[in-house]
């Protein structure tokens, strides 16, 4: 475990309020879910750490979820796979498969409501598929068939983004839980990007328009406009959180850098243990969860992020400072 007496953080005097906060109160210590927390108004960056392997190894997968009940499915482990694995904070299970496999796909929801979109089948896909925490349905297809796009919001309220159709695509779509309709239109048009938010409130940065980008955009539920650029230029990031409070990691070229994001700028978080790209994001900036990838082959290696800041990781129940 890190050592956080390194962080040149001032700790608040402490009250072991017992409880998970969902607001945490400055200097309250409670546990959930195997680890202590301590509530904080500083932000430090966070930290990853291993956690449960994939059952299959693979790249240009998707995520949702969260860091307890995660899901992942479809992308490539040699061939265009169906496979669906959900976790529950320590390891992964078999799901139900995908009806279409696909690679280059994109996701968002729960692990008992997920969503995935689009996608690579041999040709660029419009499919949509809706998970119920045990198997897959037919949902709306996409009005633009486009691979290498990202998702953000819920199964009844999506958020689709970008891609490549014919070219770089700066296409957004929005999902009422049965059918897509067009949202407005990226100012980047762009391709293996990262996304986080919802339906009224998203977040989409990186990606490739001809050359790798560092544009953030934000989304209002009718437009997008122009986010605080990324410090580092990224295709293929994972990326998870929401609007306000972000998370974007890895990417082509194999980075381990981590970058979180305030609503109006990106700062470094802590690296990955396992430098990456074209993996799947889930959870939230405090509480976040990366998988599979390529390393130059396909990865199963999950990891777990956890910040000092709001939601301040303490130390593992199994562990301590």
């Amino acid at each position: 475990m890190t050592d956080y007496r390194d962080a040149k953080y001032t700790f608040p005097t402490v009250t072991f309020s017992g409880v998970a906060e969902s607001s945490p109160v400055e200097g309250n210590i409670w546990y959930d879910s195997g680890k202590y927390y301590l509530g904080t108004s500083q932000s430090i960056a966070g930290v990853w750490s291993s956690g449960g392997n994939l059952g299959t190894a693979r790249t240009t997968l998707a995520g949702a979820g969260t860091q307890t009940a995660g899901l992942c499915m479809g992308g490539n482990d040699g061939s265009v796979s169906n496979v669906t694995e959900e976790y529950n904070g320590t390891s992964w299970s078999s799901g139900g498969n995908l009806a279409t496999a696909r690679s280059y796909i994109s996701g968002c929801g729960t692990q008992s409501a997920g969503l995935c979109m689009g996608g690579y089948t041999g040709s660029n896909s419009n499919v949509t598929e809706e998970y119920n925490g045990t198997a897959w349905s037919g949902g709306g297809n996409l009005g633009t068939a486009r691979r290498a796009l990202v998702g953000a919001g819920t199964q009844s309220a999506g958020l689709c983004m970008g891609g490549y159709s014919d070219a770089q695509s700066n296409v957004t779509e929005e999902y009422d839980g049965s059918a897509w309709s067009s949202g407005g239109n990226l100012a980047t048009a762009r391709n293996s990007l990262a996304g986080a938010g919802t339906q009224t409130a998203g977040l989409c940065m990186g990606g490739n328009d001809g050359s790798v980008l560092d544009v953030t955009e934000e989304y209002n539920g009718t437009a997008w406009s122009a986010g605080g650029a990324l410090a580092t230029v990224r295709n293929y990031p994972g990326g998870t959180g929401t609007q306000s409070a972000a998370l974007c990691f890895g990417g082509a070229g194999y980075l381990n850098s981590t970058e979180q994001y305030d609503g109006t700028s990106w700062s470094a978080g802590g690296n990955l243990a396992t430098a990456r790209s074209e993996m799947a994001g889930a959870g939230t900036q405090s509480s976040g969860l990366c998988a599979g990838g390529t390393t130059g082959s396909d990865s199963n290696v999950t990891e777990e992020y956890d910040t000092i800041g709001t939601y301040d990781l303490l130390f593992n129940a199994v562990g301590g400072l």
